[in-house]
């Protein structure tokens, strides 16, 4: 018998509290989850755990525009997110996926498996290092936590993006070997021009029912408890911004 997982859709719903709600699930929930958020209402960088904001963020520009900077509870690198985002997220149990070992790459390898199927007959779908790409172009990036007995696997989706907002990132000095030397714009892609934004959604919920007994939770009501919890995900000081941009000057 399949597995239980919970799935939560929402629509714009802000990143920062969905953060929040993917950490609390993870720490304090013994379910199975999948959160799918089709969008977030305003741009906003999210960084990995530990990202270093002179090194990946254009802090002069994020502070002129009050463009908000998040430091996520995950690893992984930094996005610049906004309406045309589509995010999942995947909570697990490690003993509901047993042939899954609980770590960074068999958790990638599992994941791309199940993209495949999304993708299957759209595009020259891959997986590449940490990344999700149409040919040697990004469409996903992911990131993941990992805990005794659970682990997350999340992913933002470019359906659209904003090219003026590229320029809020830098090109970080650690970056995949594929990349090459090429700059945000060449390097990824939009999903758009391959699949509507709907059928996306389905295809992925249908390939997730071919692993899962998936159950539809309304957010309201999803039983996690509510309880006092100390979230690590948070968004980041003006001042936090602003040393940066001393240093740099």
């Amino acid at each position: 018998m399949a597995p239980l997982m919970k799935l939560v859709r929402l629509r714009g719903f802000p990143i920062l509290q969905q953060l929040h709600l993917e950490e609390r699930m993870l720490r304090t929930t013994s379910a199975n989850w999948c959160i799918i958020n089709d969008g977030t209402p305003s741009p906003a960088i999210v960084m990995g755990l530990s990202g270093k904001v002179p090194e990946l963020v254009e802090a002069k520009s994020v502070l002129r525009d009050h463009i908000p900077v998040i430091r996520r509870f995950t690893g992984g690198g930094t996005v610049i997110v906004d309406q045309g985002t589509i995010f999942v997220t995947l909570i697990c149990n490690k003993d509901d996926v047993s042939d899954v070992q609980p770590f960074p790459r068999p958790i990638m390898s599992w994941s791309g498996q199940l993209y495949d199927e999304v993708f299957k007959g759209i595009a020259d779908f891959h997986l590449r290092e940490n990344d999700y790409v149409f040919g040697d172009r990004k469409f996903g990036g992911n990131a993941q936590s990992i805990t005794k007995h659970r682990w997350v696997h999340h992913t933002s989706f470019l359906w659209d993006y904003e090219v003026k907002n590229m320029s809020y990132l830098k090109l970080p000095t650690k970056a995949p070997e594929y990349r090459l030397t090429r700059d945000h714009t060449d390097f990824v892609c939009r999903m758009k021009e391959y699949l509507p934004r709907s059928e996306f959604i389905e295809r992925t919920i249908k390939s997730i029912e071919a692993r899962f007994s998936v159950k539809s939770i309304n957010l309201e009501s999803p039983d996690i408890p509510s309880s006092e919890f100390v979230h690590t995900t948070r968004l980041l000081t003006e001042q936090e911004l602003l040393d940066p941009c001393t240093i740099q000057t």
